[in-house]
């Protein structure tokens, strides 16, 4: 994603909060507002509404709308459908949240990834239509494409997201979180016996002369073959 931040001061924020359909944020690019407490950042998330393209990141006072480019949506689906194909095939149960809002006041902390996935608790969110991180665990496995702030890193780290799968160049990284900090791992905890970075780094940019159809087909037999031997 190539980005242009946008510094805003509080007196801004509060105008903006009232204002903010008038902001177009094109596609590919980011706004970040500064000193925004809780309330202004309850409000802006009204005032966006839940029918949107964008995205927001927030942490401690520090605000994000980054709106996404096609390729971005296009890699995130695309990933999000290996992951179901993972899980079905082990016959792994989960629960998809996509780009639910996932907040919590006390941390100040707010996040939307590209997609989310309950797998280790699935069973505790089955027929959730809400989330409520003081009493709902964070999301097991969260995928993002292209991050370039460090806002959304520091929100899921702040809210104890396990694993985040991070599609960026044509490469998959495995971030997990040890003692509170993310660090970088060359087997997902989840899929710990699949070579999970370079099969889906090679597939989505097979993707990119295949298409879509055709990739997850030969990414499912992949996955047989792989449970296989």
């Amino acid at each position: 994603m190539v980005s242009v931040i946008i510094n805003l001061n509080k007196s801004e924020v509060e105008m903006v909060t009232v204002q903010l359909r008038q902001i177009s944020v094109p596609p590919g690019h980011r706004v970040l507002f500064n000193d925004v407490n809780w309330q202004e950042f309850e409000a802006i998330l009204e005032e966006l509404g839940e029918h949107r393209g964008s995205r927001i990141a927030y942490s401690q006072g520090t605000l994000e709308i980054r709106m996404p480019l096609p390729e971005h949506e296009f890699n995130k689906e695309i990933i999000g459908d290996m992951v179901k194909i993972l899980l079905e095939e082990l016959e792994i149960d989960r629960e998809c949240f996509g780009s639910t809002t996932f907040k919590r006041k006390s941390m100040l902390q707010g996040i939307e990834p590209d997609n989310c996935f309950y797998i280790q608790n699935y069973a505790l969110m089955i027929g959730k239509k809400r989330i409520d991180l003081t009493v709902d665990p964070p999301p097991d496995l969260a995928i993002e494409v292209d991050i370039t702030s460090q806002t959304q890193l520091d929100a899921c780290e702040a809210l104890g997201v396990p694993e985040i799968w991070r599609y960026e160049n044509k490469k998959l990284q495995i971030n997990v979180l040890q003692d509170g900090k993310y660090v970088e791992a060359e087997i997902s905890p989840t899929f710990p016996n699949l070579p999970i970075i370079e099969a889906i780094s090679q597939y989505c940019e097979q993707s990119q002369t295949a298409g879509t159809s055709q990739t997850l087909r030969l990414f499912r037999q992949w996955v047989k073959n792989q449970i296989q031997n």
